[in-house]
């Protein structure tokens, strides 16, 4: 019998240790060491994945073909823009979000969407039970699904080679468990020998492979950080409870860019797409309100106008709060110094509250010109017309900067109605003011800002 080996883990990072130790020289964090038992079956048998036996050699670049990394088109727009156009053969792509976010709905949806295609939707959480109910409820039939609920990462792939599928889904990485590792599912080396031997099988037979993943309480991936390097696209799942809209944001991602967005709404029937995500994050008022600006801004190639609300009032306790809610607060309080400093509005006595409607989170800095023009509104107690928007960037010393895809930004404007829209004076050179039906009002300063829209 070959002779049991134990090793200490970190729980946070993944780093393997001999012995235990109180502080993580990795990660710095304490008390994070826990021992596993490694232990090799020696009696598993070979599976036709197994790649261990064989070598390779090296190819000249000119000689690699190229003809079979094609994209797999999901029957979901907006999953397929995340993923950069489509699923490529062979990838492995890992999907993490909050418990009851819709993750586990998502990937039921996929399979069942792609006609034509045979999927094995392995489950080691729920019964088949269970997935049938949510089927029925998402009311899509597709006969080349395949349910199957295990947990042994031998016994899967005893099911790979008999069904042959050309999809998998795992739900999840972290209730799965291999006999080479002689652990609890959802250790630290549970979670990265069984990845591994999803990423052998995807590469050997160029099979993509969908993998959900747990999260921490602090919005971290569950398991080694070693997990997000070994899969191709890391792909995050967020939103608020109380909102209806979820949104599917990329965190890495080898085959495309990974500043794009999808964003969903969650309905009884399931995960419904939203393609004019600006429908749905601009109020429809009947009347001009204080405090509420319009601004243009991007999502990776995706122009998409949100609705910026920021309330000003007189302090009551000793300390002005400054709070926001899908916005850097230390961004706005930036601003807030720059509308003091430069422009001489006295915001130092005053309590300011900031909120990006929807429950999205912007991390544009074209998104200033429309916060401080909020802030603005709400300080004077004037509305802004709600067919006026904003695009631009405020500096330190107060100017307003250029933004990069002006253009597009203007467009999105024109197309959802806008009569004008705010920009800074530098873009002239970016975009062709012909055949455009808006009225482009340029700004060097905020005090320019202030003047055109209250004076």
């Amino acid at each position: 019998m070959s002779k049991v080996k134990t090793a200490f883990y970190c729980q946070n990072c993944g780093v393997q240790s001999p012995k235990w130790i109180g502080r993580c020289p990795s990660c710095g964090e304490w008390n994070t060491y826990v021992e596993e038992v490694i232990q090799k079956d020696t009696s598993a048998g070979i599976s036709r994945f197994d790649t261990s036996g064989k070598t390779s050699s090296p190819v000249p670049v000119d000689n690699i073909r190229t003809d079979q990394e094609y994209r797999i088109d999901t029957n979901n727009k907006e999953l397929n823009r995340v993923l950069g156009g489509g699923l490529i053969s062979g990838s492995v792509v890992l999907l993490g979000g909050n418990p009851g976010i819709g993750k586990s709905t998502l990937m039921l949806q996929v399979a069942l969407n792609i006609k034509k295609t045979k999927v094995l939707y392995v489950t080691g959480e729920e019964s088949e039970q269970q997935i049938k109910i949510r089927a029925e409820r998402i009311s899509i039939a597709n006969k080349n699904c395949y349910i199957l609920t295990e947990t042994s990462t031998q016994n899967i792939i005893h099911h790979f080679e008999k069904i042959v599928p050309d999809l998998v889904i795992i739900d999840s990485i972290q209730s799965l468990h291999t006999d080479v590792i002689d652990s609890s599912a959802g250790s630290i080396s549970q979670v990265r020998e069984c990845a591994a031997e999803m990423q052998r099988f995807a590469k050997v037979t160029n099979t993509p492979v969908f993998l959900i993943g747990h999260i921490t309480k602090d919005g971290l991936l569950a398991g080694p950080k070693i997990l997000e390097h070994m899969v191709d696209t890391v792909l995050q799942f967020e939103g608020d409870r109380h909102y209806g809209y979820r949104i599917l944001r990329t965190v890495k991602n080898r085959f495309g860019s990974t500043s794009e967005m999808g964003i969903f709404e969650m309905t009884s029937q399931g995960l419904r797409e939203v393609s004019n995500p600006s429908g749905i994050l601009i109020s429809q008022r009947d009347e001009d309100v204080s405090g509420v600006a319009i601004a243009a801004t991007l999502e990776g190639i995706r122009p998409i106008l949100i609705e910026t609300q920021a309330l000003v009032s007189t302090a009551v306790y000793g300390t002005p709060q400054r709070s926001t809610t899908g916005f850097d607060v230390r961004r706005l309080n930036m601003l807030l110094a720059v509308l003091e400093k430069r422009s001489g509005f006295r915001l130092g006595t005053k309590d300011v509250f900031l909120n990006i409607a929807g429950g999205i989170r912007v991390d544009d800095p074209a998104i200033d010109l429309a916060v401080i023009s909020a802030i603005l509104s709400s300080g004077e107690d004037l509305p802004i017309n709600k067919n006026t928007c904003f695009a631009g960037e405020v500096g330190l010393s107060g100017e307003i900067r250029a933004v990069n895809r002006i253009d597009q930004r203007i467009a999105e404007a024109e197309k959802l109605g806008f009569d004008r829209i705010f920009i800074s004076a530098y873009n002239k050179k970016t975009y062709n003011p012909e055949n455009l039906k808006i009225e482009i009002i340029n700004v060097r300063k905020t005090e320019e800002l202030f003047t055109c829209l209250f004076v």
